[in-house]
């Protein structure tokens, strides 16, 4: 049997679902490309204080040394955000205000041969977007073709009959010939 929820059921419900931000596309572009190259020079520098500082206070909690720590792969991979500057993201989830308040939004910068993606939190202080939370990583994004077949061998053993041997098929996973 089902039940309707109540109004007030309805009205939470409601309160907790995300909602769009109301922000324009310049002002998202502004966000992502500052934390981004924020970021980028904490990297370069091994300095994380200033990338902490801009933060909100909820990420502002995180040490130093402990944004460091987060961020090692990226600094020894020596990963250069700076092309952020110059691209335009794609956003795969548009800006939206969640119950918690914060303002979330993920996408990727398309690059060859790789591409960065970003999933970024950004609270409310004092009327600003400041930075909450920041993952970062890169996935390859150029086509790659298929790794060649095994060549079949088609000789046999002299004395012998020789019997045709068809070819793999294309795309196949099984790299052997069709035995007769």
């Amino acid at each position: 049997m089902c039940v309707p929820a109540s109004a007030q059921q309805q009205q939470q419900q409601k309160q907790q679902a995300p909602k769009p931000a109301n922000i324009d596309r310049n002002g998202v572009l502004i966000l992502i490309r500052s934390s981004l190259l924020a970021l980028d020079q904490a990297n370069k520098t091994g300095n994380y204080t200033v990338l902490r500082d801009l933060g909100a206070p909820g990420f502002q909690g995180n040490t130093a040394a402990r944004l460091a720590e987060l961020f090692a792969g990226l600094r020894r991979d020596k990963l250069d955000l700076s092309g952020v500057a110059a691209l335009d993201p794609q956003l795969t989830l548009l800006p939206q205000i969640e119950a918690s308040g914060l303002m979330h939004m993920t996408g990727f910068f398309p690059s060859v041969p790789s591409q960065l993606r970003f999933d970024l939190a950004y609270a409310p202080v004092d009327g600003q977007w400041r930075l909450f939370g920041i993952s970062v990583g890169v996935d390859q994004s150029a086509p790659k073709a298929p790794a060649p077949p095994a060549a079949a061998a088609l000789a046999k053993p002299q004395g012998t009959p020789q019997k045709f041997q068809k070819p793999p098929a294309p795309n196949s996973k099984d790299s052997s010939a069709d035995k007769h």
